[in-house]
């Protein structure tokens, strides 16, 4: 694998945690719609279940924003140190 078919797959990686990030927000959404229709009904389990579940979710995405950024940043010291922000010269 070559490096500019590293850093496509650099790129990939970020893409797909930042799908992974948008899943769990959107998992957030979903438990306070949940919770908030509970209101309503009070069951027990649910608010002693939601809370967990929203935290960790919650956590989640937080480690994936770290885990997104030191990527970020690995990659842009992969294009510097391989000088891959410069054209590819064109071969005949």
């Amino acid at each position: 694998m070559d490096n500019r078919q590293k850093l496509e797959a650099i790129e990939k990686m970020i893409r797909e945690l930042e799908d992974a990030k948008n899943s769990q927000a959107s998992l957030l959404k979903k438990i306070a719609q949940i919770d908030a229709d509970n209101i309503n009904t009070s069951i027990d389990i649910l608010d002693k279940g939601l809370g967990d579940i929203y935290e960790h979710a919650d956590a989640s995405i937080e480690s994936l924003n770290g885990l997104t950024e030191k990527l970020q940043t690995y990659r842009d010291e992969f294009i510097k140190k391989y000088k891959l922000d410069e054209p590819e010269e064109v071969q005949s």
